[in-house]
């Protein structure tokens, strides 16, 4: 009757497990990609008011156009095509960024690039992580001036411009003239990857001294942004005092309104998954760093450099460089090599990140060696298994000697089988008797486990794996398996939810570790061994909306396993003979009960 009891429980479990997932997967996981560049066009965008600390005096209310700026209302809501269309822009060309620059406002709001597909389609287009404000995906970077705690370049300034188009070793300068003989000035310049650099200088031409303070923002929507999901941040994020803070999301900061993270800021702005934002200030200044809920699923990240009294006849300059481009490791890896503090975490590994990047640069090794992630991936899993085979060898041994001592456990079981706790001190001594760790056998599952997590974290955050394909239908590793069984694999024309999403590689990871279970010995208690049976086919749905990538690892380590089991099991003869011995006794015992 406990048996039954506890085998009807496992089943109920397991069904709860398998329907419930589908609305777990749907809360931790919304279905977006983090792509910043859509084309969707004539959305209305809505301006509210944000503020500005004026250095160490009041705050100065200002509406939401720009910082401490009246908002002209004369940029949106706007289609992509015509915020782009209009005179004047300067060209932005380099190896892995394409766009442009507005001489009004001085905003750099137009950046696409060049490595990167909106999809997998190769006629998609590249991925736009830039658009002008306005548009539906509105998300800017901008650097103006304040003078004497008032704004001295409005967002509808007009900059003269001189250069030609900005590119590596080209940089382009836009001029403004103030008042009082002021004369402000921004020098863009370009490298050879994301990095922009904005030198904002004002020379005091005039016959007065004037408090100034440079400032720059990077501005964007919500609506195209990834989704914030519990292992991986997406919305503002920056590094503050030699930390990088992944807090808040877009919900916090619109509850909070501004949010000035405590330290000094090494970087700020705003993350997805791949793409990423970020204003890194002049080193030898200590601007106040700022994040704001603009109103309308609009947001901002502020620097604003303290006053600085421009006597006349001098010039001063501040330097803040715009990261606008994809979270590449070794990109930002080297930016952080170069003196940006802490960069190469703007990409969320969190904890393991010590394990996953290995796993990473495994994987990029075997790519190179390949040119095939999938093929990677099984590169991966068979040097893991063969680290780990002395391990299976040990873990094979103990399970010989477990089986060796099960008659003197059955006699234990059958002395004390009217007292559970004295049974289990007796089976424990006749462990330590026998010098049998029951344990041993998880020891190779416990090590697989955060290679499996990290594997899952790189197939998540690492933008080299994105819209990776491995073999025919399977066109994006990071991505589930797309080819799903219950819609004859696309001939019928409706999409199965995701709990019921079976692919093939899903069905082969069911088969796959039924039969590893087949090969281990019988479990002792019968409602363990049901368990077992059930297991594979419950893994097989939970672990269906998963990457493709994921999977082709779990199915690889299934299919090495069953290879390494037949081996040892051949050097262990007396291993396998006594486990067809139990099987051959068990399927005896339940004809017999069917037959009672």
């Amino acid at each position: 009757m406990d048996n039954q009891r506890n085998l009807l429980l496992a089943v109920l479990l397991s069904a709860v497990l398998l329907f419930g997932w589908d609305a777990g997967m749907r809360f931790l996981y919304p279905d977006t990609e983090g792509v910043t560049a859509s084309e969707r066009e004539d959305a209305p965008t809505q301006r509210a008011s944000g503020s500005i600390r004026e250095g160490e005096g009041a705050a100065i209310d200002v509406p939401r156009g720009e910082i401490g700026t009246q908002s002209t209302g004369a940029r949106g809501p706007v289609s992509l095509d015509s915020a782009l269309g209009a005179g004047g822009r300067i060209d932005i060309a380099s190896p892995l960024v394409s766009g442009s620059v507005n001489p009004i406002g001085a905003q750099i709001d137009d950046i696409t690039l060049n490595d990167y597909r909106q999809s997998v389609d190769r006629d998609s287009g590249p991925i736009r992580i830039f658009a002008p404000e306005g548009t539906d995906a509105q998300q800017y970077a901008r650097f103006g001036f304040l003078e004497n705690g008032q704004v001295a370049t409005p967002e509808d300034a007009v900059w003269q411009t001189s250069g030609g188009t900005l590119a590596p070793g080209n940089p382009i300068t836009l001029t403004r003239q103030g008042s009082g003989g002021l004369t402000y000035t921004v020098r863009l310049s370009i490298d050879e990857r994301y990095m922009i650099t904005a030198e904002q200088s004002v020379a005091n031409r005039g016959g007065s001294a004037a408090v100034v303070q440079p400032f720059a923002l990077v501005a964007r929507t919500s609506e195209t942004a990834s989704a914030d999901i519990w292992n991986a941040h997406s919305g503002p994020i920056g590094g503050f005092a030699g930390t990088v803070n992944y807090e808040p999301d877009y919900d916090e900061l619109d509850e909070a309104g501004t949010i000035s993270p405590a330290g000094a800021p090494d970087w700020i702005g705003f993350t997805d998954i791949y793409w990423l934002s970020a204003l890194i200030p002049d080193p030898d200044a200590a601007p106040e760093a700022t994040f704001r809920s603009l109103g309308g699923d609009t947001y901002r990240a502020d620097l604003i450099y303290a006053p600085l009294t421009v006597a006349p006849g001098q010039e001063i300059t501040r330097t803040t460089r715009l990261f606008a481009g994809a979270k590449d490791s070794s990109i930002l890896d080297a930016y952080q090599d170069a003196g940006v503090t802490n960069f190469g975490l703007a990409i969320d590994w969190g904890w393991f990140r010590w394990f996953e990047k290995p796993i990473l640069w495994l994987l990029l090794q075997f790519n190179a060696l390949t040119g095939n992630f999938g093929v990677a991936i099984i590169l991966l899993t068979v040097m893991i298994r063969l680290i780990l085979f002395p391990i299976a060898q040990k873990q094979f041994a103990s399970m010989a000697a477990m089986k060796a001592i099960q008659p003197k456990m059955k006699a234990v079981q059958e002395r004390h089988k009217d007292d559970k706790q004295k049974q289990q001190q007796e089976i424990m001594k006749l462990y330590k008797e026998e010098k049998v760790n029951p344990l041993a056998g998880c020891l190779p599952i416990l090590i697989q486990i955060p290679i499996f997590f990290a594997l899952y974290k790189v197939l998540i955050l690492a933008i080299e794996m994105r819209h990776e394909p491995f073999i025919l239908w399977i066109r994006d590793l990071s991505a589930p398996d797309p080819a799903y069984i219950l819609n004859l694999f696309g001939l019928l024309p409706f999409t199965p939810p995701s709990f019921l999403g079976i692919g093939v590689l899903a069905v082969l990871l069911g088969i796959t570790m039924w039969l590893t279970f087949k090969l281990n010995p019988a479990a002792m208690d019968p409602v363990q061994q049901q368990i077992f049976n059930i297991m594979p086919w419950v893994l097989m749905f939970v672990m269906a909306p998963f990457a493709a990538g994921l999977l082709l690892y779990w199915v690889t380590n299934n299919l090495l396993t069953l290879a390494q089991q037949s081996y040892l099991y051949s050097k262990n003869p007396q291993l396998r003979a006594a486990a067809e011995k139990e099987r051959a006794e068990k399927a005896k015992a339940a004809a017999a009960a069917n037959d009672g």
